[in-house]
């Protein structure tokens, strides 16, 4: 009981002495003293139970410490307290001079540090006359409290180098700043050059960019005598008059602005030279294409058909034809031109691409006639039932003379695909073979074999691979 009441009165002392410099600041001194109330406990560290208050006894210490490095303080702490060695009638008295390390989180001057400290502590043990060593590994927090205190609390585990000698010393206390102030030494401000090109910063039109001298620190990458910031050809070097810009032919137009910077020409004609370099009448600034000759029509450009559409923007230029349709013609003058016309010498409409309309009666048996037409099997060879159909295919063709027939054979994609192109190829024939003999003219027919390429079912089943094989009978038109 004695030993608490020793205890508290300590730290209310302490509070006092720290209290009378709260209301000033705390310049950072190299100096300190610290004095700490000590909890130390010797029985723990042997019996295991570190949660028994009843194993702290008291102490106190007295230290010197200096600061020796903005992050490393020494410390020299000397130390008296009454202890127990794991005998709890039995007490003794120790006292102990060290050597610590304190590594500081920040540097001093801070309102709060944190630390960490080792070092060795040599400990006389009065009862035994024996001296022990002691490596201390702890934490501490100086917490500033006024102009020169700080609060102080630290804990510490003890390693003794003796038997059952490790042991825990905890204590709070107070610091005292002493000695003179550190202050750095004064040393002249040398102007600032951001870019290093030995122009202060004040003075420098660019000081971001290492430029020359002459030019206020501006640079001049052409070397011109124009800094880059004013210079229109900062790449390239050029006179004043031309703002920094050359002019390689030397008519008074630069060449940034020259249209024709190897060739002296006129200020009026962009620095070119009027020239006509193809010979077709049309000076070489107005012609559209100088180097080929053209018509005065379109701007000195070809036009082979003569059409008034030069040859670039025609899409027939080989036959004459109206601006309106870009120079190709309405052979069939249904108001489709050619270039666009899938039916160019047959009369149709706009919405079908230039071609009249297929008769719905025609549609029907045409696609009648794809699942009808049959063939023996593997072969090319028109079965009888396909006849009547054909028939009346050419009955369509003899009653209407503007339609042609494109004939297209398919398979199936069982079997091989060279022999399944070559069958489907001489079954389109055969049909085209049929009508020819019927005496429909070659001209109005065509026929051709796509083989297993283009189905129009699945070829995984049987229905589907009927479908498949098949001739299409397609209605064209010129």
């Amino acid at each position: 009981m004695f030993e608490m009441r020793t205890l508290y009165l300590s730290f209310l002392i302490c509070i006092s002495l720290g209290s009378q410099s709260l209301m000033s600041q705390n310049p950072v001194r190299p100096d300190a003293l610290s004095f700490k109330v000590l909890f130390l406990d010797y029985q723990s560290p042997i019996t295991g139970e570190y949660g028994n208050l009843r194993n702290y006894k008291n102490g106190f210490e007295v230290s010197y410490q200096r600061n020796i490095h903005d992050y490393i303080n020494l410390s020299i702490p000397l130390r008296a307290g009454v202890v127990n060695f794991n005998d709890e009638f039995k007490n003794d008295a120790i006292f102990s001079l060290g050597a610590q390390v304190q590594a500081q989180l920040w540097k001093a001057g801070k309102p709060a540090i944190p630390y960490f400290l080792t070092g060795g502590h040599a400990v006389y043990e009065k009862e035994s006359g024996d001296i022990n060593m002691e490596v201390p590994l702890g934490v501490g927090v100086d917490i500033k409290m006024g102009k020169n205190a700080y609060f102080n609390i630290q804990l510490a585990y003890h390693l003794g180098l003796a038997d059952n000698r490790n042991n825990l010393q905890h204590g709070i206390g107070f610091k005292y700043l002493i000695g003179k102030k550190m202050t750095a030494p004064e040393v002249p401000l040398k102007p600032t050059d951001t870019d290093g090109d030995g122009l202060p910063d004040e003075q420098d039109n660019c000081p971001e960019i290492a430029g020359l001298l002459e030019l206020k620190g501006c640079p001049d990458t052409d070397g011109d005598g124009i800094a880059d910031a004013a210079d229109q050809c900062p790449d390239f070097a050029g006179t004043i008059e031309l703002n920094g810009c050359p002019d390689t032919d030397g008519d008074g137009v630069s060449d940034n602005e020259d249209e024709c910077p190897n060739l002296k020409g006129t200020i009026e004609n962009n620095g070119c030279p009027i020239i006509d370099k193809d010979g077709d009448g049309v000076i070489d600034t107005e012609d559209a294409c100088p180097e080929v000759p053209g018509a005065l029509a379109t701007k000195g450009c070809p036009d082979s058909d003569s059409d008034g559409v030069r040859d670039a923007d025609d899409k027939c230029p080989n036959q004459a034809g109206f601006k309106q349709f870009d120079g190709c013609p309405d052979k069939d003058g249904d108001g489709v031109h050619d270039g666009i016309d899938r039916c160019p010498e047959t009369i149709g409409l706009a919405a079908n691409n230039g071609c009249p309309v297929v008769r719905q009666e025609v549609k029907e048996l045409l696609d009648f006639a794809q699942r009808a037409v049959q063939f023996d099997v593997g072969a090319s060879t028109l079965k009888s039932e396909s006849l009547p159909v054909l028939n009346q295919i050419l009955d369509i063709l003899n009653r209407y003379n503007e339609y042609g027939i494109a004939i297209s054979g398919h398979t199936d994609a069982t079997g091989d695909t060279y022999r399944n192109l070559d069958l489907s190829e001489r079954r389109a024939q055969a049909c085209y073979n049929y009508l020819i003999n019927k005496g429909v003219s070659a001209d109005r027919l065509s026929y051709v074999g796509y083989g297993e390429t283009r189905p129009i079912a699945t070829n995984a089943t049987e229905a589907g691979r009927r479908i498949n094989r098949r001739v299409e009978f397609e209605v064209k038109f010129k």
